[in-house]
């Protein structure tokens, strides 16, 4: 695998190793080899130990907890790669953080996604690749070319081999779902179904309504993010209620903070899915409901065709 210059450089941070070796492995191409590692204070260092001088170079990190450490990491690299002169840098960004501050909720409150956005920039990318970014107009927030692949042809494969389709309905969890879970409705011909719910306060969720026929369905819950778990746990019982067989939810990032997989263990919710954008804690990879669908091959597939200059678009067509 190589850029048109002749060499194509991979990164990682420590954010998920894993997913970064196996877009190594897809792409035949070992991972640079670098150091990141902490000062006693806790003081982030980076040092590039390969020539990357004129070299097309990728450097994957997921933004996830520890959002800011990792974050920390990200910027650096990127700085490190280019006082190294590597020709083009490229972030790729499986699991995008703060992207759930897209907008001012309020008075005197921040718009941090634009902010990393700036951070990310001025330290030196070219170009950013991420997954399934929580709003699509923070690809507006960055001033260089911006790659917002999507989940959903690997969560439509996995839905096909596994469920009988004209059992099926797909379901939003809230009404600002509703584009994404159209989207994969449309994909398997299936009916749409949304949760009205109102939220209370922040990390909880009451739900209010089910809109649309769901009974006699198994239905299959879609959203980018799963956190807490409250949502999916509240909505698998609403559509329970309403006559639903069984309730599997596919979300594009598992970040599952405080007592979340327990919650999803526990509760009526037959199956979560999720993909390794972020890495799978022990706690997720020993769950009895919870499920990693790999995305290293939709990512590294999307790195060969930015190194070749190829669409990256034509990939979901």
């Amino acid at each position: 695998m190589a850029a048109n210059n002749g060499a194509i450089k991979l990164v990682a941070g420590n954010s998920n190793p894993q997913l970064a070796q196996g877009i190594a492995d897809y792409l035949k191409t070992p991972l640079t080899k670098a150091q990141v590692r902490r000062f006693a204070d806790m003081e982030i260092f980076v040092e590039i130990q390969e020539n990357v001088r004129g070299a097309d170079t990728f450097v994957i990190q997921s933004t996830s907890f520890p959002t800011n450490d990792h974050l920390m990491e990200l910027l650096i690299i990127t700085d490190a790669l280019r006082r190294s002169s590597a020709s083009r840098i490229t972030a790729v960004i499986p699991y995008f953080g703060y992207a759930r501050q897209d907008r001012k909720p309020g008075p005197r409150t921040p718009i941090s996604a634009k902010l990393v956005a700036n951070l990310i920039t001025h330290a030196g990318a070219n170009r950013v690749l991420t997954l399934d970014l929580h709003a699509g107009q923070i690809q507006g927030f960055f001033d260089i070319p911006t790659d917002n692949l999507f989940a959903s042809p690997e969560m439509t494969r996995d839905i096909k081999e596994r469920f009988d389709l004209s059992k099926v309905a797909v379901v939003s969890p809230d009404v600002g779902g509703v584009v994404r879970a159209r989207g994969l409705a449309k994909r398997i011909n299936a009916p749409l179904a949304i949760i009205d719910k109102r939220r209370e306060r922040a990390g909880e969720s009451e739900v209010m309504n089910v809109i649309g026929e769901v009974g006699g369905h198994v239905c299959i819950l879609v959203d980018d993010i799963v956190d807490s778990g409250g949502t999916l746990v509240n909505a698998a019982d609403a559509l329970l209620k309403e006559g639903a067989t069984e309730v599997y939810a596919y979300i594009t990032h598992g970040v599952l903070s405080g007592q979340a997989v327990a919650r999803i263990t526990a509760s009526r919710l037959k199956e979560l899915v999720i993909t390794d954008s972020i890495q799978p804690t022990e706690a997720v990879r020993a769950a009895r409901n919870i499920r990693v669908l790999p995305i290293a091959t939709l990512i590294g597939e999307a790195i060969a065709r930015t190194a070749k200059e190829e669409s990256v678009s034509s990939l979901f067509d």
